[in-house]
C-alpha cells in the first residue's frame, strides 16, 4: 500500500525551512566547513528538490485517487488549498482563456507558503491547457512552460485520435509515469467527443497515458443531451481502461462519488471538499 507523499516530502519542506532560518553568520553544516564557498554554492546549485511523485506513486498502487478543482487563479486561493488536507492534486485549469503563467505561480505560491506555515507538504498540481489539435506549436509551448512553472502533470483536453495521445505523452519527455514507472509526472487525457470514443481503446492504450477521462459535461454537448448515450460513452472508456489496465477518471460530487468508485473509476475530481471525503472513506482512504 501507499505511503502518504508527507514524511518524505516534509522532511524536505522541513529542512528548507531550518535552512532558511540561518543566517550568512551561522556555522556552516557539517561536511561543508572546509569547503570553500564557491564549491558549496555549486553544489547547493547541483542538488534540486525532489520533484513530486504522490500521484503516480498511488496510481502505481492501485489506490484510488482525489483531485479538487482550484478555485479562483490567486494566491490567496492557492493559500487557502493548503487547508484541503484530503485531496491528493489540484486541477487548475486553463483551457479557455488567456494562459497565464503568473497567475498559476502566484497560486502555487501562496500554496506552497501556506503548506510551509502549517508543516505539511503542498498539493501536486495537475494544469489542463488548451487542445493539442488546436495549435500542436502551442501545446508544446504550454507543456513546457507549465512544468516551468510547477505543474506535476498535464490534462489534455479533447484527445480524439491516438495520435493525439501519443503527442500527449512525448510532450512531457523523460520522468512519465506509466513509461517511466517511477516517474513524477502525470499524463490524463480527456476523451469527450463522439470521435474519441470511438478511438477510446486505442487512446487508453497508448503508451505514456497515465489516466483516461471521458469527461460528462463535453460528453452532454456532444450527444445533444441524450444523457444515455452520454452515459454509454462513459462506460465505453471505463471498459477500454479495465480491460488495458488503465486508471479511469470521472468528475463526481457527493451523491456519486461511491457508485463510480464501485464501478471501477479510481481517479474522481469534485468541486466541494465534502465530497473529498465521502469518496476518501469509500475507497477506505
Amino acid at each position: 500500500m501507499y505511503v502518504p507523499r508527507a514524511s518524505a516530502t516534509l522532511s524536505t519542506l522541513l529542512l528548507t525551512l531550518g535552512l532558511a532560518a540561518c543566517g550568512g553568520g551561522d556555522a556552516p553544516a557539517e561536511g561543508e566547513a572546509d569547503m570553500p564557498a564557491e564549491s558549496a554554492e555549486s553544489a547547493s546549485d547541483e542538488s534540486p528538490a525532489m520533484p513530486d511523485a504522490h500521484v503516480p506513486a498511488l496510481l502505481a498502487s492501485g489506490e484510488a485517487v482525489f483531485g479538487i478543482f482550484s478555485g479562483d487563479h490567486t494566491a490567496e486561493a492557492g493559500a487557502a488549498m493548503a487547508d484541503v488536507r484530503n485531496t491528493d492534486f489540484v486541477f487548475y485549469s486553463l483551457e479557455s482563456g488567456p494562459f497565464d503563467m503568473e497567475a498559476m505561480e502566484a497560486y502555487i505560491q501562496g500554496m506552497q507558503t501556506a503548506s510551509m506555515e502549517m508543516g505539511v507538504a503542498p498539493h501536486p498540481v495537475l494544469l489542463r491547457i488548451p487542445p493539442i489539435h488546436l495549435d500542436t506549436a502551442a501545446a508544446r509551448d504550454h507543456v513546457t512552460r507549465g512544468l516551468a512553472t510547477g505543474a506535476d502533470g498535464i490534462v489534455y483536453p479533447h484527445v480524439v485520435t491516438p495520435d493525439e495521445a501519443a503527442l500527449s505523452s512525448e510532450l512531457l519527455g523523460n520522468g512519465l509515469y506509466p513509461t517511466d514507472p517511477t516517474g513524477h509526472l502525470t499524463n490524463v487525457v480527456l476523451i469527450e467527443d463522439q470521435e474519441g470514443i470511438s478511438n477510446a481503446m486505442e487512446i487508453v492504450g497508448t503508451p505514456g497515458v497515465s489516466v483516461a477521462i471521458p469527461g460528462p459535461g463535453d460528453l452532454s454537448r456532444a450527444y445533444e443531451g441524450d444523457m444515455e448515450a452520454v452515459e454509454n460513452a462513459i462506460q465505453t472508456v471505463l471498459a477500454a481502461c479495465l480491460e488495458l489496465d488503465v486508471a479511469c477518471g470521472i468528475t463526481a460530487g457527493v451523491d456519486d462519488i461511491g457508485e463510480r468508485l464501485d464501478q471501477g473509476f479510481r481517479f474522481i475530481i469534485v468541486t466541494q471538499p465534502e465530497a473529498l471525503a465521502v469518496g476518501m472513506e469509500h475507497a477506505g482512504r
